[in-house]
C-alpha cells in the first residue's frame, strides 16, 4: 500500500535532514528512489482527481438524462390517459346507438327499395338489405387502403345513391352513415399523421361519405355520422378476405320520428342549435 503524499514527505524530510548534518545513515540511493516515488504518487494523486472529476461530472449529466426521462414519461402517459379517456367516451357514445340501429324498420317505400336493389345489382361491393334498409358499401370500393378520401370511380354511386333518397315518400327521410374498420392497428407514419387510430378512421369514412352525398344534393340537416372503429366486425377477423368484409360503411335510412344519437325528431327548431 502506497505511503499518503504528507507522511512520505516528512519521511523523505527527515531524511534530507541526516544526510545534511553529516550523518551516513541514509545511503543517496534510498534518497533518489524515494523521489521517484513521491513523484509517482503525486502523478497517481492528480489521475485520481481527474478521474473523479470526470465520474462526477458524467453523474451530473446521467442525473440530467434521467430527469428529462421522467418529464417525457409523465407527457407521454398523461397523453395515452387522455386517449384511453377519449377512446371510453366514444365506445360509451355509441352503445345506445348500436342497441337502437339493430332494432330499425326499414321505413323506405316500396319504389325505393326497387331502386336500391337494382343499384345493387349494377355497383358491385355495394348491398342492400330490403328487411332493415341498411345500404352498406365495401370500404375497397368507397377508399384506397388507410385513406378517408372518396375514390372517383365512386363518385356516380353517391350520386344515384342521394338522387333516390331526394325522390317521392324518401325525401322526407334522414340517414345517418357509420363507418367500421379491421382490426389492424394503423402502422404508416403518413396515414398515422391523418388518422392516429382505428376509431379516426372509421368517423373520417363516415365524414367524408356525408360531405360526398351533401354535393350530390341531400340536405345536411337529413344527414349524421359515426364511427365504431374495428368493434362491429361482421365476421371474425381471421384472413385478409374476412378484413375486407369489416372495412365498410353502412347507411341506415331513419324515419322522421326516429331519435338516435340526440337527433331531433322531425319538426324540432333546429334553428336554435
Amino acid at each position: 500500500m502506497l505511503v499518503s503524499t504528507r507522511a512520505f514527505l516528512c519521511l523523505v524530510a527527515s531524511a534530507l535532514a541526516m544526510g545534511q548534518s553529516g550523518c551516513n545513515l541514509v545511503p543517496n540511493n534510498w534518497l533518489r528512489q524515494s523521489q521517484l516515488q513521491l513523484r509517482e504518487l503525486h502523478g497517481q494523486n492528480k489521475a485520481l482527481a481527474d478521474q473523479n472529476a470526470a465520474a462526477s461530472q458524467s453523474l451530473a449529466q446521467l442525473q440530467q438524462q434521467n430527469e428529462d426521462y421522467k418529464r417525457r414519461l409523465e407527457v407521454a402517459t398523461s397523453r395515452l390517459d387522455n386517449l384511453n379517456a377519449e377512446r371510453d367516451q366514444m365506445k360509451n357514445r355509441f352503445v345506445s346507438l348500436q342497441d337502437q340501429l339493430k332494432n330499425l324498420q326499414n321505413p323506405l317505400p316500396q319504389s325505393a327499395n326497387q331502386k336500391f336493389a337494382d343499384l345493387a345489382k349494377k355497383y358491385p361491393g355495394f348491398n342492400f338489405d330490403p328487411d332493415t334498409g341498411v345500404s352498406k358499401f365495401s370500404s375497397d370500393i368507397l377508399f384506397d387502403s388507410g385513406s378517408a378520401t372518396i375514390k372517383s370511380s365512386a363518385t356516380q354511386l353517391l350520386r344515384d345513391f342521394a338522387k333516390i333518397m331526394n325522390e317521392g315518400e324518401a325525401q322526407r327521410l334522414n340517414i345517418l352513415v357509420v363507418g367500421h374498420t379491421d382490426d389492424k392497428a394503423i402502422k404508416k407514419a403518413s396515414t398515422l399523421a391523418k388518422h392516429p387510430t382505428n376509431w379516426h378512421l372509421s368517423t373520417n369514412r363516415a365524414n367524408s361519405v356525408v360531405v360526398d352525398l351533401g354535393k350530390a344534393g341531400l340536405t345536411k340537416e337529413r344527414m349524421g355520422a359515426a364511427g365504431y372503429a374495428d368493434n362491429q366486425p361482421v365476421v371474425p377477423n381471421t384472413d385478409e378476405k374476412a378484413r375486407s368484409q369489416n372495412r365498410r360503411v353502412e347507411i341506415f335510412v331513419l324515419a322522421p320520428e326516429a331519435a338516435i344519437a340526440g337527433w331531433d325528431p322531425i319538426g324540432s327548431d333546429r334553428s336554435t342549435r
